[in-house]
């Protein structure tokens, strides 16, 4: 049986499973040995019928009903997919689903699935938490799976299909030195971003999807010293760092009646008056950037990702998602006080390298460092590169300037270690 012929049998097979048990009042998650006496009664017949000369006979039955079964009692065909640790996002298009592994590589699932299958297995997994797929609400984000993953989906009319993507957060306990092992960064380039987490700069941290930059601000955030107040700010909740002293505080949508709703900006206005230390904002899109300019008035170092092609277009998206506020306030004055506040920019890229080394799979690489001089040029930010590598898979080197935050930066290092002699591996801070 081919997969097309697999997978309408198997459709056909799971709605009359699904009927008969609305039908005889069985629920899915009631007395397993009653759902699974309606999954072989379906399957058996459907054999009888394809013997008749009905369709074509299935090849093995058996597999047939414990896919159906775990289809009407668990995740079905995706439950695999959220057991296996080496997958990093799941993709669900209507009736196909595609997955990334811990390579990196984009791979198709082979069991068969339906689009209701799809949509009733995400319906299950928002059923746990207050979010909803409906016609009222057609677009949802959701922590899913006790909080281990990350759901955005749609359904028509928004979509042609029912479109979800499932990305599973990493369980390891990202550092600076775990990246450096990864060769995500260099020895020197980890000693200088812990001894910047040290001194509580401000910090944005740029790319495009996929680049790392939430493993990355996990490590950052492991390097910042156990005394030091973190609060962190996400829409939906990615990170997962322990932090000794502070919080992590996860926006939530509209309720049904249209209330109720609590934006990021929201919770950083919220912050600011919990004396923290370091504001974390795991991903800036709009007005809470404006509430960051009030941290840089309160004295608050602040630690966010934006999406960004450079180090340098990062700059400008934050103060466009400021001037998104609709505060009235001029562009140049929003430029000036991030000009004064932001110390650095770090720049992830990331390439697919399977076609070199199969194993490999993604390349994920810190390819810039800028240092942010307090003064703005008459086109924009004046910055200055402080780390840089010349191509992904290049050596990330010092490029002999220090930043302007170096003093402020080796007050809080150890007696004798200073920047220029982490940025030149000549010391180390790890």
């Amino acid at each position: 049986m081919r997969r097309s012929e697999a997978a309408d049998a198997y459709g056909t097979i799971r709605e009359q499973v699904i009927d008969l048990l609305e039908e005889r009042r069985i629920p899915l998650g009631g007395n397993a040995d009653l759902v699974r006496d309606v999954v072989q009664e379906c399957v058996q017949g459907y054999q009888a019928r394809a013997h008749l000369g009905s369709g074509r006979a299935l090849a093995d039955p058996n597999a047939m009903s414990a896919q159906i079964l775990a289809s009407v009692t668990d995740f079905g065909p995706l439950a695999d997919l959220f057991a296996r640790p080496d997958i990093e996002e799941i993709f669900i298009e209507g009736d196909e689903v595609a997955y990334i592994d811990g390579q990196g590589r984009l791979q198709g699932l082979t069991m068969p699935t339906t689009e209701a299958e799809n949509l009733q297995t995400v319906e299950r997994l928002l059923a746990t938490g207050e979010r909803h797929l409906d016609a009222k609400s057609p677009i949802v984000q959701a922590r899913i799976l006790g909080g281990q993953a990350r759901l955005t989906a749609c359904i028509p009319p928004v979509a042609d299909v029912l479109s979800a993507t499932i990305r599973k957060h990493t369980m390891r306990r990202e550092t600076l030195q775990s990246l450096v092992e990864r060769g995500t960064l260099s020895a020197p380039a980890a000693s200088f971003l812990r001894a910047a987490m040290h001194a509580n700069t401000s910090s944005l941290i740029a790319g495009s999807p996929g680049t790392g930059k939430t493993t990355f601000t996990s490590a950052c955030i492991a390097a910042v010293p156990s005394h030091h107040c973190i609060r962190v700010c996400e829409e939906i909740r990615e990170l997962n760092v322990p932090i000794l002293h502070g919080q992590y505080y996860e926006a939530r949508p509209p309720a049904l009646d249209g209330g109720g709703e609590i934006t990021v900006r929201h919770l950083v206005k919220f912050i600011l008056a919990m004396r923290p230390d370091l504001i974390v904002v795991g991903e800036v899109r709009g007005a809470e950037a404006f509430e960051l300019t009030r941290a840089v008035n309160a004295g608050t170092g602040f630690l966010c990702t934006v999406h960004a092609n450079s180090a340098a277009d990062a700059l400008e998206a934050l103060v466009n998602a400021a001037i998104m506020a609709g505060e009235n306030v001029g562009i140049d004055i929003v430029r000036k006080v991030f000009s004064s506040s932001i110390d650095l920019v770090c720049f992830m890229d990331k390439e697919d390298i399977s076609k070199v080394d199969p194993e490999a799979g993604i390349r994920r690489e810190l390819m810039e460092v800028l240092a942010v001089e307090p003064s703005v040029s008459p086109t924009g930010f004046t910055t200055v590169p402080v780390l840089q590598r010349a191509a992904l898979g290049k050596p990330l080197e010092w490029t002999g300037a220090l930043p302007s935050c170096a003093e402020r930066i080796e007050r809080d290092l150890p007696a004798g270690l200073t920047v220029r002699g982490l940025l030149s591996g000549e010391q180390s801070f790890l």
